[in-house]
């Protein structure tokens, strides 16, 4: 079982989760981090440091955010490894808790 970036990265993009994974398993998009669930060992280090508590074990995921598993798995295959931290959007406190960000999604 991977663990899964879910919506509520989407406009945040902290990076805070990116300098404990043992396995550099987080690959980054444009305005969205995504968990390469071949790369992850289920640590659970990233949970704890994501500000905007988007970060899941895949049973965890609520139904209605189901398709962020598939997601994450697609996207992972497309975007690069993250290994540092780096400064979040300027107004990615503004977007933090904000619903229905799926149609903000930058591929």
């Amino acid at each position: 079982m991977a663990y899964v970036v879910t919506e509520n990265c989407i406009k945040c993009k902290f990076t805070d989760c990116v300098d404990v994974c043992p396995v550099d398993c987080f690959r980054e998009g444009p305005n969205f981090l995504v968990i390469d669930p071949d790369e992850c060992i289920d640590c659970t280090l990233c949970v704890a440091e994501c500000p905007a508590e988007a970060i899941m074990a895949e049973d965890d995921v609520p139904p209605a955010q189901h398709s962020f598993i598939a997601l994450n798995a697609e996207l992972a295959k497309q975007w690069p490894t993250i290994t540092a931290t780096q400064a979040a959007p300027a107004d990615a406190e503004e977007w933090n808790g904000k619903p229905d960000k799926l149609k903000l999604l930058e591929r």
